[in-house]
Protein backbone atom coordinates (compact mmCIF):
# COMPACT_ATOMS: atom_id res chain seq x y z
CA UNK A 1 0.00 0.00 0.00
CA UNK A 2 1.44 3.55 -0.88
CA UNK A 3 1.82 6.62 1.90
CA UNK A 4 -1.45 7.70 2.60
CA UNK A 5 -3.51 5.43 1.55
CA UNK A 6 -5.22 2.41 3.45
CA UNK A 7 -7.52 -0.08 3.03
CA UNK A 8 -10.83 -0.51 5.06
CA UNK A 9 -14.18 -2.36 5.09
CA UNK A 10 -16.82 -0.29 4.26
CA UNK A 11 -20.13 -2.14 4.08
CA UNK A 12 -19.09 -5.81 3.80
CA UNK A 13 -16.34 -4.53 1.05
CA UNK A 14 -12.50 -3.45 0.70
CA UNK A 15 -12.01 -0.04 -0.59
CA UNK A 16 -9.02 2.13 -0.94
CA UNK A 17 -8.82 5.03 0.90
CA UNK A 18 -6.72 8.16 0.51
CA UNK A 19 -5.79 10.09 3.22
CA UNK A 20 -3.85 13.50 3.51
CA UNK A 21 -2.56 15.38 6.84
CA UNK A 22 -0.66 18.59 8.02
CA UNK A 23 2.21 16.31 7.90
CA UNK A 24 2.01 14.93 4.55
CA UNK A 25 4.42 14.73 2.22
CA UNK A 26 5.31 15.13 -1.80
CA UNK A 27 4.92 10.81 -1.39
CA UNK A 28 1.30 11.00 0.41
CA UNK A 29 0.38 14.46 -2.08
CA UNK A 30 1.20 12.44 -5.42
CA UNK A 31 -1.63 10.90 -6.09
CA UNK A 32 -3.83 14.32 -5.85
CA UNK A 33 -1.73 16.07 -7.68
CA UNK A 34 -1.10 14.09 -10.51
CA UNK A 35 -5.00 13.90 -10.98
CA UNK A 36 -5.52 17.39 -10.89
CA UNK A 37 -2.70 18.34 -13.58
CA UNK A 38 -3.64 15.61 -15.59
CA UNK A 39 -7.28 16.71 -15.67
CA UNK A 40 -6.62 20.34 -15.72
CA UNK A 41 -3.22 20.50 -17.72
CA UNK A 42 -1.44 23.36 -16.17
CA UNK A 43 1.29 24.15 -13.91
CA UNK A 44 0.20 22.70 -10.76
CA UNK A 45 2.01 22.86 -7.12
CA UNK A 46 0.62 21.16 -3.99
CA UNK A 47 2.35 21.10 -0.12
CA UNK A 48 1.01 20.47 2.99
CA UNK A 49 1.11 22.46 6.43
CA UNK A 50 4.50 21.23 7.68
CA UNK A 51 6.06 19.51 4.40
CA UNK A 52 7.09 20.82 1.32
CA UNK A 53 5.45 18.91 -1.69
CA UNK A 54 5.26 18.58 -5.45
CA UNK A 55 5.77 20.92 -8.52
CA UNK A 56 4.45 19.09 -11.86
CA UNK A 57 4.47 20.56 -15.21
CA UNK A 58 3.76 19.28 -18.83
CA UNK A 59 2.99 15.58 -17.38
CA UNK A 60 5.92 15.45 -15.18
CA UNK A 61 7.10 15.83 -11.71
CA UNK A 62 9.55 18.79 -11.67
CA UNK A 63 10.88 19.27 -7.94
CA UNK A 64 9.57 16.82 -4.99
CA UNK A 65 10.59 19.66 -2.64
CA UNK A 66 8.52 22.58 -3.31
CA UNK A 67 7.70 25.88 -1.75
CA UNK A 68 6.37 29.00 -3.27
CA UNK A 69 5.11 32.05 -1.27
CA UNK A 70 1.56 32.11 -2.25
CA UNK A 71 1.29 28.47 -1.12
CA UNK A 72 2.60 29.64 2.17
CA UNK A 73 0.78 32.68 2.10
CA UNK A 74 -2.18 30.51 1.56
CA UNK A 75 -1.41 28.26 4.30
CA UNK A 76 -0.95 31.07 7.19
CA UNK A 77 -4.43 33.17 5.75
CA UNK A 78 -6.39 30.10 5.03
CA UNK A 79 -7.92 31.81 1.70
CA UNK A 80 -8.42 31.30 -1.36
CA UNK A 81 -4.94 33.94 -3.20
CA UNK A 82 -5.21 34.94 -6.65
CA UNK A 83 -2.35 36.73 -7.17
CA UNK A 84 1.03 37.71 -9.36
CA UNK A 85 3.90 36.41 -7.29
CA UNK A 86 7.35 38.92 -7.29
CA UNK A 87 9.24 36.16 -6.66
CA UNK A 88 9.95 31.96 -7.28
CA UNK A 89 9.59 30.10 -9.78
CA UNK A 90 5.86 31.58 -11.03
CA UNK A 91 7.19 35.30 -10.64
CA UNK A 92 5.35 37.76 -13.37
CA UNK A 93 2.92 34.70 -13.67
CA UNK A 94 -0.85 34.90 -12.25
CA UNK A 95 -1.45 32.11 -9.69
CA UNK A 96 -4.08 30.70 -8.02
CA UNK A 97 -3.63 28.74 -4.54
CA UNK A 98 -6.43 26.88 -2.26
CA UNK A 99 -6.43 25.85 1.12
CA UNK A 100 -7.15 22.39 1.66
CA UNK A 101 -8.67 21.48 5.04
CA UNK A 102 -9.31 18.46 7.50
CA UNK A 103 -12.49 17.51 8.56
CA UNK A 104 -12.77 20.22 11.41
CA UNK A 105 -11.72 22.93 9.11
CA UNK A 106 -8.61 23.15 9.48
CA UNK A 107 -5.91 24.43 6.80
CA UNK A 108 -3.69 21.27 6.19
CA UNK A 109 -2.41 21.85 2.73
CA UNK A 110 -2.74 24.20 -0.14
CA UNK A 111 -2.91 23.54 -3.92
CA UNK A 112 -2.08 25.83 -6.43
CA UNK A 113 -2.00 26.21 -10.49
CA UNK A 114 -0.93 28.90 -12.97
CA UNK A 115 -4.10 31.17 -13.68
CA UNK A 116 -4.58 31.77 -17.22
CA UNK A 117 -8.03 32.69 -17.15
CA UNK A 118 -6.51 35.76 -15.38
CA UNK A 119 -4.59 36.35 -18.80
CA UNK A 120 -7.62 35.92 -20.99
CA UNK A 121 -10.20 39.32 -21.31
CA UNK A 122 -13.03 37.21 -20.92
CA UNK A 123 -15.74 40.56 -21.20
CA UNK A 124 -14.16 40.75 -24.86
CA UNK A 125 -13.91 37.27 -26.05
CA UNK A 126 -17.38 36.56 -24.95
CA UNK A 127 -18.44 40.13 -26.69
CA UNK A 128 -17.07 38.61 -30.53
CA UNK A 129 -19.15 35.53 -29.96
CA UNK A 130 -23.10 36.84 -29.00
CA UNK A 131 -24.21 33.69 -29.58
CA UNK A 132 -22.31 32.08 -26.56
CA UNK A 133 -24.03 34.89 -24.38
CA UNK A 134 -27.38 34.15 -26.10
CA UNK A 135 -27.16 30.76 -24.68
CA UNK A 136 -26.09 31.37 -21.36
CA UNK A 137 -28.94 33.80 -20.98
CA UNK A 138 -31.62 31.15 -22.64
CA UNK A 139 -29.75 28.79 -19.81
CA UNK A 140 -30.76 31.13 -17.40
CA UNK A 141 -34.24 30.76 -17.88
Amino acid sequence: MCPGRSQVIYRGEKITTLSISEDSGPEDLETLAVAVHSVIGLPTTIRSLKRKGLRLEKGQILDRDYTGPVLEEVLKTNKVVHKVPTEGVYSGKPVVVAPIHSKDGEVIAALGVVDILATIDLHSVFQEYTSVLEEVEYAKK
